[in-house]
């Protein structure tokens, strides 16, 4: 310090060490600013050099930037992480590899298991073409120990002789024609299909005079039958038209006789020919009257007793319609039984009234003595009484207010014209007749007239006199639409007819109905009426119906279908043995010709129309005989429950005769292909099931690529030419079973269901049997028919949305059932199942059956559907009221029976126990 202070202060002494010291300073930090600058320029630029050229070193273990071990790079804490995820990853990699060469190997072993199925479904294939091979083989063999087994037998030999042929010997009396004397029947083989050619009226004189009106009806409804042939060379029967006459034609006999007697196909003596003489008016001539017809049967209104021939002529009605339908609004109901007047008669006879206004003698007197020759004085005199007595009320008028029609001698004429004559019987219960007092006029055209206005309003006729022949009598049972009383009894008229029950009286109304429409009201219905009297006669089947033709839509089946564990789970019903065969067809109806001969006395005894005025079905039919529509040709008969047993005999014996069915389901759609799909599905192994028709009533074909379900039997879609509901009842061709069900595209049903429904159907196969009830109420506030869906004990009817019915019910709605029913169908696009059981009902007069606990279906998830409307109800009000303006009564009937099985559970509300459920 004291150095330093004096080298500061330059102080003496010491002076050279001073200056040593001084220069050592200087080269110190001369030095160290050398080194430091050596250390930062230099040893950067070295360093820099050292390190590029030691990567280029040959030894790859001396590099430093180059790649290092594992060991060494994760010596480095902040990618020790990373190192750690890389490791997780490889092990998830190796353990992906593992699964990867495992899934390869079950690859390839199922890839062997599917050629392996290839194989055994090829196999099983080559199995069943060969089953297929021996069924068939099995089959012709036996046709072929059938064929030997019974009698080859050759069709019956048609003798079709020359125009000029002679033909049979005549009779001794021209009068004593008969079938067995007058009719060639090689001409008519079973087999002919019974030919009918008609003459063309215009091709000869008479045909000018002809009434306009009765002509073109009779053309009309000619063309339009199934008999009539153009060939007249095998034609079995020949027909001409010859009345009736305008005014003031006149044809002479002999004339007439002439003209006759010159057509190409007489053959001399007119065997196998009908002469026709429509009557329009009650004064119609009779122009035959003194005409020599041969062997030509003869078909009018107007008949003497010289020249009726019973057994071969025919009585037929007037054709009061001859260009216009019924009008049916027009008809009063059925219903009330009784009306105004107990009975009313309007007519005059001027013979008659002159003798009963002498007062020679009292009735009282003349009952005394002997009979009288005319028996009108006496029916006047006591009607007279029973009008004065009032007891009931009457109207009886033997003098006409104004000029009274033109008659034959003796017959009382009508008075008034047609419409005051129809609203007086309207209020009539009972409408007499009183035939002409002349014992030879057989019948007249005014008799005839008052029987069809009679039966038109629904009065029921009263004959006086026995010796009358009523248009068709010896195949009609008129007791049972009519009273007929000898006129000897006029006495005791008042009294039979006030004993008639009303039920009595209202079958009696409701069989005039059935006849005047069946068999008199129409052009068309009195020309098959004369047909079919003569082809009954003959004993010739009918012609079988006609069947609708499907146009069936091509599509795609492949779909798997799945079944629904909740539609095919029979639960807690257990139906015994089920019928898993594949699909066979019902036994075609083969008693065509033999049913004329072995059913003809019970036909007579048994049925108001016996004789078969509408063709057969190519099924078996199976309505019960009071059915009384078609007569014996297309009426059902009805089959037993069959002989019982157990297990698979008693599942056998159900349905009477037939061991084995199956049904066809008709399920109707519109623009819901997937609603469809989805209820084709719930079908697939549906036991009994022989096809499924789907009515594709939408004019948009559906689509190309969808796929249908395959549900093991055949799926036929069929077109047709409109949308409309009573498509759904058309008898399709390609049904081929009697039973069908008929459900909706949207309907839930299980299977356990539709096999107990077909089951009980088979025991009642005149009646429709299903699901959903519904039942009909009388308003009282308005006086008219209401439909009713709420749930109850009773019901009249079985809604076709989930119903079995026989198809033989299709044909009669389609052809049979009064067109104005259809028609309101297509107009309200609803109703149509009214109209079912309607016309069941009206047939059998038998309620529906209801099974099982289902009154209504409901589909989640489908479309709006028709019965969501408001107007739906209305509409379906409406229907009900016109249909019973229709049928002239309500056919409807209530029943409270429902079948359920005796293992079939069925969970009640509490608010139903009241209600009767029959085992």
């Amino acid at each position: 310090m004291t150095g330093y202070t004096m080298l500061r202060n330059g102080g003496v002494g010491n002076g050279g060490q001073t200056c040593m010291l001084r220069w050592s300073n200087r080269i110190r930090l001369t030095w160290l600013s050398f080194t430091l600058f050596i250390i930062l320029v230099f040893f950067p630029l070295i360093a820099h050099y050292y390190l590029t050229t030691l990567d280029e070193a040959d030894e790859a273990g001396k590099r430093i930037f180059g790649p290092r071990a594992g060991s060494e790079l994760c010596e480095v804490k902040h990618v020790l992480d990373l190192c750690r995820i890389r490791e997780s990853v490889s092990e998830e990699l190796l353990q992906l590899e593992a699964k990867r060469q495992e899934l390869n190997s079950e690859i390839a072993k199922l890839n062997l298991k599917i050629e392996a199925c290839k194989k055994s479904i090829e196999n099983a294939k080559q199995d069943l073409l060969q089953l297929k091979n021996v069924i068939s083989q099995t089959e012709h063999s036996y046709k072929e120990l059938m064929a030997q087994n019974q009698p080859k037998l050759s069709l019956p030999i048609r003798l079709l002789p020359e125009k000029d042929d002679a033909g049979l010997p005549p009779p001794k009396v021209l009068r004593g024609c008969r079938l067995h004397n007058c009719f060639d029947y090689s001409r008519c083989p079973l087999t002919s299909g019974f030919p009918v050619y008609v003459y063309d009226s215009d091709q000869f004189a008479f045909g000018s005079y002809l009434d306009p009106l009765v002509k073109q009806a009779f053309q009309a409804t000619a063309r339009a039958n199934v008999y009539v042939t153009e060939n007249a060379d095998i034609a079995c029967l020949y027909v001409i038209l010859v009345g009736e006459m305008q005014e003031p034609v006149v044809l002479r006999p002999a004339e007439l006789e002439k003209q006759l007697y010159s057509l190409p196909y007489w053959r001399t003596d007119g065997h196998n020919h009908v002469i026709i003489n429509l009557s329009r008016k009650s004064d119609t001539q009779n122009l035959l009257y003194n005409v020599s017809t041969g062997r030509a049967m003869v078909a009018q209104s107007t008949f003497y007793a010289a020249q009726y021939r019973p057994g071969f002529d025919l009585v037929v009605s007037p054709l009061v319609h001859a260009m216009s339908e019924p009008n049916f609004m027009e008809i009063p109901p059925q219903v009330p039984v009784k009306r105004k007047y107990l009975f009313t008669f309007q007519g005059e006879k001027i013979e008659s009234l002159r003798s009963s206004l002498q007062e020679a003698r009292s009735f009282e007197e003349e009952m005394e003595g002997d009979p009288p020759a005319d028996y009108d004085d006496r029916i006047i005199a006591t009607l007279k009484a029973v009008q004065d007595s009032k007891l009931d009320q009457v109207l009886v008028e033997f003098t006409c207010k104004n000029q009274p029609k033109p008659s034959l001698p003796t017959e009382w004429a009508l008075c008034g014209e047609r419409e005051d004559r129809l609203e007086l019987l309207k209020l009539s219960t009972f409408a007499l007749i009183i035939t002409p007092g002349d014992p030879h006029l057989v019948i007249s055209s005014g008799c005839a007239t008052r029987l069809f206005e009679a039966l038109e309003v629904g009065a029921v006729p009263v004959v006086l006199g026995e010796q009358v022949q009523l248009p068709y009598q010896d195949m009609l049972q008129w007791n049972e639409a009519a009273l007929v009383v000898p006129k000897p009894r006029v006495t005791e008229v008042h009294f039979l007819l006030r004993s008639l029950s009303d039920s009595d009286l209202l079958a009696m109304r409701r069989q005039g109905r059935f006849l005047w429409e069946t068999y008199f009201s129409t052009a068309d219905s009195i020309f098959n009426t004369v047909l079919a009297m003569i082809r009954t006669r003959i004993q010739i089947p009918a012609a079988p119906i006609r069947e609708e033709a499907a146009a069936e839509i091509p599509h795609r089946s492949g779909k798997a279908a799945g079944t629904d564990p909740n539609m095919a789970d029979n639960g807690d019903l257990d139906l015994g043995p089920v019928e898993t065969e594949p699909p066979y067809a019902s036994p075609k109806y083969l008693r065509n010709f033999t049913l004329t001969v072995t059913d003809f006395y019970r036909s007579w005894n048994s049925a108001p129309g016996p004789f078969h005025l509408f063709p057969h079905t190519p099924f078996d039919p199976v309505l019960p005989s009071e059915a009384k529509f078609l007569g014996s040709g297309t009426g059902f008969r009805p089959i037993g429950g069959g002989a019982g047993g157990s297990g698979k005999e008693f599942q056998a014996a159900l349905g009477g005769n037939v061991p084995r069915e199956q049904f066809t389901v008709v399920m109707l759609t519109y623009e819901r292909e997937e609603v469809l799909m989805n209820s084709l599905e719930r079908l697939n192994g549906l036991p009994y099931l022989n096809k499924v028709v789907v009515v594709w009533n939408s004019p948009k074909l559906p689509s190309e690529d969808l796929l249908w379900p395959d549900i093991g039997v055949p799926i036929m879609v069929v077109r047709t030419e409109k949308n409309s509901l009573n498509n759904r009842f058309l008898p399709w061709n390609e049904i081929e079973t009697e039973a069908i069900l008929s459900i909706d595209d949207d309907a839930h049903l299980r299977h356990d269901e539709i096999m107990f429904g077909f089951r009980v159907w088979r025991e009642a196969r005149d009646r429709i049997v299903g699901f959903p009830g519904r039942y009909h109420a009388w308003d009282i506030p308005h006086q008219s028919w209401l439909y009713n869906s709420n749930y109850s004990c009773e019901l009249s009817m079985v809604l076709t949305g989930a119903a079995f019915f026989h198809k033989y019910y299709a044909y009669l709605y389609s052809y049979v059932m009064p067109q104005a029913i259809r028609d309101m169908v297509d107009e309200y696009i609803n109703c149509e199942d009214i109209a079912m059981n309607f016309l069941v009902s009206h047939i059998t007069r038998k309620p529906p059956i209801k099974v099982t606990s289902r009154w209504t279906f409901r589909c989640p998830g489908c479309p709006q559907a028709l019965s969501h409307d408001d107007s739906h109800f209305h509409e379906r009000h409406k229907c009900i009221n016109f249909f019973v303006k229709v049928y002239g009564y309500m056919p409807l009937l209530y029943t409270q029976f429902r079948v359920d099985s005796v293992l079939f559970k069925t969970r009640l509300p509490h608010d139903k126990t009241k209600c009767f459920k029959f085992i």
